[in-house]
């Protein structure tokens, strides 16, 4: 891995969640000095060396607000190269086609992908510079989904679109890749299966792993995407799913 120093800044963004906090710790672990996003404040004990609380959807529909934002994202960075920008933030709205409300489309696309893309756009001329690379969390909903995640789904296959749209549109300029995690053991995820073990060991064995992910696991692929050796990694959506998007689930 490349070396990496309190002068390279990665920004994360959603990074109070389950999975944020793995990737700070990670990357404060790996050397670098981050700079976490959420619209929560800071978790206690967390190695952000910088914290931002952003509406990241208002980010996306206030120009003002935006700019803002972006300049004091860039009065933290102060100059030091910006190593990688992490989009990690999602919002899921649960609904099928005939319930889904404009206001949650809205929403949804706001934060799981114009967010992404409008914070990479702001941001280029700070990556390019460094140079450092974009890493999308999409998740397994981009390629795989279920009844009730139309919104979600539709918003993870977009990112994943995006990632290979902008690898092929900056070309050498920036590295663009992502993540499509399965089900990640998230305090969120495991509160929702309070009170109901059966599920909860359904959920691990239909992964051919015998188990559902750790948050650790993603930030380790993230390290590895993006402050890793393999930079020919370009415009790759890569699948962290315990092998359950492999498995044929056929009744007979």
């Amino acid at each position: 891995m490349p070396a990496t120093g309190p002068q390279d800044v990665v920004i994360i963004t959603g990074a109070a969640g389950g999975i944020g906090q793995a990737l700070v710790r990670a990357y404060a672990q790996a050397g670098c000095a981050v700079l976490g996003v959420d619209r929560s404040a800071a978790p206690e004990d967390l190695p952000a060396r910088h914290w931002l609380q952003v509406d990241l959807a208002r980010s996306v529909a206030d120009a003002d607000y935006a700019a803002g934002v972006f300049h004091t994202v860039r009065a933290l960075l102060a100059g030091r190269p910006l190593r990688a920008l992490v989009h990690n933030a999602a919002t899921q709205v649960l609904g099928g086609t005939t319930e889904l409300s404009l206001a949650d489309w809205q929403l949804t696309l706001q934060v799981n992908l114009l967010a992404p893309f409008l914070w990479t756009q702001a941001l280029l001329p700070e990556l390019e510079a460094a140079p450092g690379s974009v890493l999308h969390i999409s998740s397994i909903h981009a390629r795989l989904t279920k009844p009730g995640f139309v919104a979600y789904a539709t918003s993870k296959a977009a990112l994943s679109g995006l990632t290979r749209a902008m690898a092929v549109d900056l070309g050498g300029r920036v590295r663009v890749n992502a993540l499509e995690p399965a089900a990640i053991a998230t305090p969120m995820l495991e509160a929702g299966f309070a009170g109901d073990p059966d599920a909860r060991c359904t959920l691990d064995h239909c992964h051919p792993q015998g188990r559902i992910g750790q948050p650790q696991e993603v930030a380790a692929a993230a390290l590895a995407l993006t402050l890793g050796e393999a930079r020919f990694l370009h415009g790759a959506c890569l699948a962290l799913d315990g092998g359950i998007g492999v498995r044929l689930h056929d009744p007979a």
